[in-house]
C-alpha cells in the first residue's frame, strides 16, 4: 500500500528533501477544495469541504455501530494511548473489510485505508511522527461517520466523561480542542474560534454552574 511503501521510505526520502506526505488523490482532493473559496459563509464552506472528504473517504458509510465494534476488537479503551502506524492501519482494515461487504461497488479497501491513513496523519500527526491518539482517531472517524449528530455527540462525550458520566474543564478542553483540528487541518479553524476553545468551555460551565472554571485548570 501506498502508506506503508511511504513509511518505509521515509527516512531516505527526507535527506533528499523529496517526501510527499500525501497519496495523489489526497493531493488531488485538496486541490479540488480550491474552488471552494468562492462560498462566502464559512460554516456552509466548511460542511461542504468536510463532505468531499467524508465522500472519498468513504466515512459517509460507515455506521456508528460498526466503528465502535472495530474500536472494541482492537481493544482501543485507553483514549489516551498513541497507536503507531501499523496498529491504525489494522483498525482502519477491520473498518473498511467490514464495509466492503456490504458496499462492495464502492470500497476499494487497500486505497481506502491509504487515503483514511494519510487523512487522520494529516489532521493529527503533521509533524509525521508516525503516532495518533486513540482519541483523535476516534473524533477523526466518527465526526464524518455516517449516523443522527445526537448518537456522535453523546458517543464522543462519553469518551472523556468520568466514571461518574460527567466531564471537567480539562475533558472538555481535551474534546474541543481535539475536534478543531479537523477545520483547522480544511483551513477553516479561524471561523470556529481558531486553536483556543478556553473561551467556548468556560461558557460551558459558566451556564452549567454559574461560576468560571479556574483557568489554570484548563492548561
Amino acid at each position: 500500500m501506498f502508506i506503508l511503501d511511504l513509511f518505509n521510505t521515509l527516512k531516505l526520502s527526507h535527506e533528499w528533501q523529496t517526501t510527499s506526505w500525501n497519496h495523489p488523490k489526497m493531493t488531488q482532493l485538496f486541490k479540488s477544495m480550491a474552488e471552494l473559496g468562492d462560498v462566502r459563509f464559512s460554516a456552509y464552506r466548511t460542511a461542504m469541504k468536510s463532505r468531499r472528504v467524508q465522500r472519498v473517504l468513504a466515512l459517509d458509510l460507515l455506521e456508528l455501530s460498526m466503528a465502535q465494534g472495530a474500536f472494541d476488537q482492537h481493544q482501543l479503551i485507553h483514549n489516551a494511548h498513541l497507536l503507531e502506524v501499523p496498529a491504525v492501519i489494522a483498525c482502519l482494515l477491520t473498518i473498511y473489510t467490514g464495509l466492503h461487504q456490504v458496499y462492495p461497488e464502492r470500497i476499494n479497501v487497500p486505497l481506502c485505508v491509504d487515503l483514511c491513513l494519510n487523512w487522520l496523519l494529516n489532521v493529527y500527526d503533521s509533524g509525521r511522527n508516525g503516532k495518533v491518539q486513540v482519541l483523535s482517531m476516534k473524533i477523526g472517524l466518527l465526526s464524518l461517520s455516517k449516523g443522527h449528530l445526537d448518537d456522535k455527540y453523546k458517543y464522543l462525550f462519553s469518551q472523556v466523561a468520568c466514571s461518574g458520566g460527567g466531564c471537567d474543564p480539562q475533558q472538555l478542553t481535551l474534546l474541543l480542542h481535539t475536534t478543531m483540528q479537523i477545520p483547522r487541518q480544511l483551513g477553516e479553524a479561524a471561523a470556529f474560534g481558531g486553536s483556543n476553545v478556553e473561551p467556548s468551555v468556560w461558557s460551558c460551565f459558566q451556564h452549567v454552574s454559574g461560576k468560571l472554571p479556574d483557568p489554570q485548570r484548563l492548561s
